[in-house]
This record gives structure tokens, sequence and C-alpha cells, in this order.
């Protein structure tokens, strides 16, 4: 069978394009459209022996292909079109100049062409048609008598312009012109003026045109014409020739209406910033919307010639309004750190900004430059301003848990109507419940902001106020190094009660999990739709994995610190060494089998905080679980990663005997078993027990002792851990405890 020129699913539809190792190579837009490039490409010829050799299958391919190749051209097109935007507006504007310019030269040319060939033809020109102050038409009537009906036409031409002209009967006169440009063009064809007077009559036509156009374009500028009458002065002018004059002087009216209109407001400067803001953001959008809406109107026609003109004057407005705003509210607002405020300005200029979108004045990343430092600015100092308030809360809290104030109005929860619902109101400290309500205040006022491109930098400011209040959360731990700020006050007053030290961990779970989540809703638009959505709940996901992060930073000095208090006395000596293990095999006297007592104290510590954190973290389970999980491993690895106890059991000067290893053994299926009733032996905890078993039994063989023949089998352990746990929560009594309890020597053959 012959191979097919495709080599794979998406192989090689030619060698100019590439084989299949090319396409899927990362090929620049530019490589892939070489091919298409050239002066000679005939795109039938290039399909036909494409699809010579081609099935369906391959044809399907290629069409593919050359279709991803469309879009991503138009994507590039699209990308070179936004990077060159700015210089396109210029060049656009420069060539609408070097049109009027140009308008300008030829009728100069015009007037310049006639001066001259009136000085060739001599002064009779000037007599008949221009006179002096000694004679008049009627004179070159009385000295002609012999004037044809087509002379006699021109001097009452003339004289009617005149009049139309001093009486500014715009209408009238652009017909006079109309009707003597047709004459013109009949006296040319029949020769029935003489030279002299038939560019007589040209210049007359240029010289009065252009006052008609100086008269209209004083009417433009003239600040009582209304908006009807203005556009169709510069439809007039435009008619004229002159359309980039009527463009520009179009687009200045307006400007200069609006900027009297902005000074009366400032002027009267009543109804507060709101309706200030309000008010001048609709006036100075709906002056661009109406100078768009004229400009479409009069110049339809040759809209891309005078489009550039007009998105460079709207910047401008937009610019010269963005300006004054920062100056009256913005700059003073945004300082004082009032969020709400400023917030209020942006959004009610964006929504107006927004409705010109539809006439294809896309305006907001002007608004975007200058308000976006400003709403930063306040952002920042409202986050500075939760971290100050937080660590005074800080410093009162007692660290016990209460439901929502029911006078709160930013829980970040549903409002609850009932009882019933106490349930579902976060139960927090009172520095964890004004926390929240602050958070939730501040990205309620702050609203949407994907707008400003400052969604983001919103949520890492949250982020960065939650990782303060949990540095505080941690400084109110007893064992945390810094209590005392430069003054020696405390920052954070101290949770010495067991209860205290794990609501600090249920502040910040709830916050973490629940709470400061829904906070950041508020600040993204509510679109509907699948992708929006998708991206909603990938935003919230990583949010929850990053303050994730600080509440472990939390549970694990919470588990650092109990771990030490277990581990150490408080002169800093080590409870749990080696010579627990070390000295038994020295006793003469059999030992009661039990484990030991710092095991015990591990045991009724974690049996402890799990009866605390049922309270606690109801509905949390899990949470309650991971923390009981870690505060056991944080312990059992301290022992497994223990070079001093290790190096005193492997190579110290008193060995590891069978006793204390039955002992060690007896000491971490204890561990392994009532972890496991708890529900809360993890993995890292179960592999961190054998290890050390393990390890035991290495160091136990080292000595040349077999560790089998003196250990028992596993059920007598089980059965000593287990009548432990039940002897350490009450819930056996025994009249004698050795008699329930079998020797392990019972169950060791030597």
């Amino acid at each position: 069978m012959d191979q097919s020129p495709f080599t794979s699913q998406r192989g090689s539809v030619s060698s100019s394009i590439g084989n299949s190792a090319e396409l899927d190579a990362n090929l620049t837009l530019s490589d892939k459209l070489k091919v298409f490039k050239s002066s000679t490409f005939d795109p039938n010829n290039y399909v036909a022996s494409k699809s010579r050799s081609m099935n369906e299958k391959e044809i399907r391919h290629l069409c593919a292909y050359l279709v991803d190749l469309k879009k991503a051209s138009a994507e590039e097109m699209r990308k070179s079109v936004l990077a060159n935007y700015s210089a396109f507006i210029r060049t656009s504007k420069e060539i609408s100049d070097l049109e009027g310019e140009l308008v300008s030269m030829r009728n100069l040319l015009n007037t310049q062409a006639a001066v001259v060939h009136g000085l060739a033809e001599g002064c009779m020109l000037s007599s008949m048609i221009s006179g002096n102050e000694d004679s008049d038409m009627d004179d070159l009537l009385d000295e002609k008598t012999d004037i044809s009906n087509t002379e006699k036409w021109l001097i009452g031409y003339l004289e009617t312009l005149e009049v139309l002209l001093a009486e500014k009967r715009v209408d009238e006169a652009m017909i006079a012109l109309d009707e003597g440009e047709k004459m013109a063009k009949e006296i040319s064809e029949g020769k029935t003026l003489s030279s002299s007077l038939f560019q007589a009559l040209q210049d007359a036509i240029t010289e009065h045109r252009q006052k008609l156009a100086d008269q209209l374009a004083d009417t433009i500028c003239q600040p009582s014409t209304r908006s009807a009458e203005i556009r169709s002065t510069a439809l007039a002018l435009k008619n004229l020739g002159d359309g980039p004059r009527a463009h520009t002087l179009l687009l200045n009216s307006h400007q200069e209406t609006l900027q009297r209109n902005m000074k009366n407001l400032q002027s009267s400067n009543s109804g507060g910033v709101g309706a200030f803001t309000a008010t001048l953001s609709q006036l100075v959008f709906s002056t661009i919307s109406q100078a768009a809406s004229d400009s479409l109107s009069v110049f339809a026609e040759e809209e891309p010639a005078y489009t550039s003109e007009l998105v460079t004057w709207a910047v401008k407005q937009v610019e010269k309004f963005a300006v004054l705003l920062k100056k009256c509210i913005l700059a003073s607002t945004a300082a004082a750190g009032g969020l709400r405020v400023a917030s209020e300005c942006v959004h009610v200029c964006m929504s107006h900004c927004y409705q010109l979108e539809a006439s294809g004045l896309a305006l907001s990343p002007i608004l975007t430059k200058y308000f976006r430092p400003f709403v930063k600015q306040a952002l920042s100092t409202n986050l500075k301003r939760i971290e100050q308030s937080s660590s005074a809360l800080a410093a009162a809290d007692d660290w016990f848990l209460a439901y929502t104030p029911t006078s709160s109005r930013h829980s970040g929860l549903p409002p609850s109507s009932s009882h019933s619902n106490l349930s579902f109101q976060p139960k927090l400290s009172s520095s964890a419940h004004k926390f929240n309500s602050m958070v939730q205040e501040l990205f309620e006022d702050v609203g949407p902001l994907e707008i400003l491109q400052l969604d983001i930098l919103a949520v890492e400011g949250l982020i960065q106020v939650f990782n303060f209040y949990v540095n505080l959360l941690i400084n109110a731990l007893p064992g945390s190094v810094v209590n005392e700020n430069l003054e020696g006050h405390k920052i954070v007053k101290i949770a010495e009660a067991e209860e205290q030290q794990i609501a600090l961990l249920a502040n910040a779970m709830l916050l973490a999990d629940e709470l400061l989540p829904r906070a950041v809703i508020k600040l993204s638009n509510s679109t509907i739709g699948d992708d929006s959505q998708r991206r909603g709940s990938d935003k919230q996901r990583e949010l929850k994995k990053r303050l994730q992060r600080e509440v472990d930073r939390l549970r694990d000095s919470f588990c650092r610190q109990h771990a030490l208090e277990l581990i150490f006395t408080e002169e800093g000596e080590a409870r749990l060494n080696a010579l627990i293990y070390l000295g038994m095999d020295g006793n003469v006297e059999q030992p009661e089998w039990f484990p030991s007592p710092i095991f015990q104290e591990i045991f009724a510590k974690l049996t402890q905080v799990a009866s605390i954190a049922a309270d606690l973290f109801v509905g949390r389970e899990r949470f309650a679980t991971v923390l009981l999980m870690r505060l056991a491993e944080t312990v059992i690895l301290w022992l497994s990663d223990d070079q001093t106890f290790w190096e005193e059991v492997e190579t110290g000067s008193t060995p590891l005997g069978p006793i204390g290893l039955q002992q060690l053994y007896l000491d971490m299926q204890f561990v392994m078993i009532f972890s496991s009733q708890g529900r809360y032996l993890s993995r890292h905890l179960h592999q961190a027990i054998k290890n050390i078993i393990e390890r035991a039994i290495n160091a136990v063989a080292a000595t040349g002792l077999d560790p089998n023949s003196v250990l028992p089998e596993d059920e007598w352990f089980v059965e000593v851990c287990e009548i432990a746990i039940k002897m350490l929560t009450g819930r056996a009594v025994f009249d004698n405890v050795e008699g329930d309890v079998a020797s392990p020597t019972s169950s060791v053959q030597t």
C-alpha cells in the first residue's frame, strides 16, 4: 500500500508547508505564512496540487490547518492594530490636516492664477468688473451701448451675490453660486463672453464662495448658535468644499459649549461629591456622544477621513475631564482612604463611558489610566487601616468564640431571620468578627474592580491583611517569641487556655474557608456563562489554597508549641530521652507493662484537644482531624529525627536491652492504636512509627541479641494498649491491674 503523504493526524500537507514534525513544532506565524506571501502564489493551483493525491480525511486536515492559520493571522492583525493605534490616530490626523491644507492651497492657486491672467489681459478687466471709486456698473452700461444678454446677466448676477451675502441668505447664496458654476461652464462652451469677462466671472465666484465660507465659519463659532444650526452650517461649509475646516469647527463648537457648562457646574458646586461627579460625567460623555453623532450625520460619506480627528478630540476631552475630577475629588479622597467615594466616582464615569462604545468610541482605557492609581491608593490605605484596627482589637480579645452580633451588616453570610438559622452564622472571637466585618465592608464598597484591572491587586491585598491577622493569632500563642512592640505594650492578648488557643485556629479556618472567599466574589461583575463561571471557580479555588497556607502556618505553630511543652521541661531539658528505655534493663524487678508517662501525657493532650475541637469545629470535623494528625506527627517525627536520642541508643555506653525495646515497642503501638481509634492515624505518622521501631530493633540486633526472641506477639501489645486506653479514659476499673495484664514472657519461648 502506498504511504499517505500525511505522517500523522496533523501531518504534512505539502513540502512547502512542512512535514508533520514542522507542523507540530513551535513555528512562528510568519514562518507558517511564508508560502502564501509570494507574489506568484495561486490559490487554485495550490489547492489543486495538494488535493490531487489526498483522501477525504487528509483534505479535512488541510482545511482545518488553513482555518487555524486564518484565525492566527486575524489575531496577529488585531494585536498589531491595537499596538499601533496611537500611531494610526496621529497619522490619520496628519493626513486630515494635509487634506485641509491642500484644499486651501488649491483655492489660493486658483486665486493667484486669476490675478496673473487678469494682469496679462490688461486693465480693462479690473475696470469692468471691480470698477473704481468714480465708476460702477451703471457707468459701464452707459458707456457700452452694445452689451449682450450674457454681459447683462453677469452684471445682475454679481449684484445678486453681493446682496445675498450681505443679508446672510445662505441657502440662496449657495444656489446662486451653483448657478454661477453652471453658467460659467455654458459660457466656456459657447464663448459668449470675452476671456476677460469670463475670468472675471470665475474670480467673482471664487471670491464670494470664500466670503460665504467665512460667514458660515463665523456662525459656527458663535456661542448662541444652536446644535441644529451648527450641523446645517457645517454641512453647508462642507458642500462649499471646505470639509476639514467644517469638521474642526464643529468639534470646537462642542468643546466650547462643554467648557462653559463645566465652569457653570463648578461654580454652583451643589449636591455633594456623588451628584457633582454624576452630573459632570453625564455632561462630558453626552457632549462627546452628540459631537460624534453630528460628525457622523454631516460627514457620513467621508467618515474614514474624519474619524481620526474625532477620536483624537474625544480623547482630549476625556483627559481634561479626568484631570479635573482628579483635582477636585480623587486626589484628596484617595489620600484619606475614601474608597467608597472613589469607587462610586469611577463606576459612574465608566458606566457613561461604556454607553459610547456602541458608536465606536472606546475611551475606557483613558479613564483607567487616570483613575486606577487613585483607587489603588485608596484600596491600600483601607487595607493598612484594617491591619491597624486588627492589631488594636487583638490586644483586647478574650479569644472565646461567639456568634455574629445581630447588628452586623457585613458578616459575609446571609442574614438569619430565626433562631433555627443561628447555626449558619459564623462563630468567631471578637477581633475575628470585626476583621471579617471590615473586609466584607471594604469589598462591598469597592464593587467590581475588573474594569480597572485591580481585582488581582485587591485579592493580593486581602491575602496580605489575612497574613497579618494570622501573625497576630500566632503571637497570641503562649510560646510565641514576639509578644511586645517597641514601647513595651502587648500587641495581642495571650490565649492561655487550650480552648482559647484552639479558638485561634477556628478563627483562621472559618475566615479562610468560607468568609473571605465570599468577599472576593464582590470584586467581579456578575456575568453568566460557562467560561465566566469556570474562571470564577478557578479563582476561588486558588484563593482558598493561598488562604489555607496561612491557616497551616498557625496550625503548625500551635502543634509545635504543644509538642515542645510535652517533649521539654520548663528548664529546657528533654523529657522524651533515651534514658527512659536504656535504664530499664538494669532493674531487678519485672516492670509493670504500661505506656511510658510521657506517652500517657501525649494521649491525654490529644484527647483533650479532640474534645475541644469537637465542640468548636461543628460541621468541620475534617479540620479537627487534620489538627490532631499534625499534632501527633509533630511529636513522633521529633523523636524520629532526634539525633541525640539515637546516638545514645545506637552508640551509647549503655546498649538498648530487651526490656527497653519492649517498652519502646509498646509506646509506639500505643500511639498507633489510640490515633487509629481517634481516626487521625495518618500515613506519615504510621511510617514514622514503623521507622522508630525498625531502628530500635536494629540497635538491639547490633548487640548480638535476637530481637524476635524477646518481643512478644503483637496481640499482647494491642491488649496492653487497649487496657491502658480504657484506664486512662476512665472507662474500665480493675481491682488488680497486674492480674489482668499478662506477662510478655508468657508468650515468649526462650
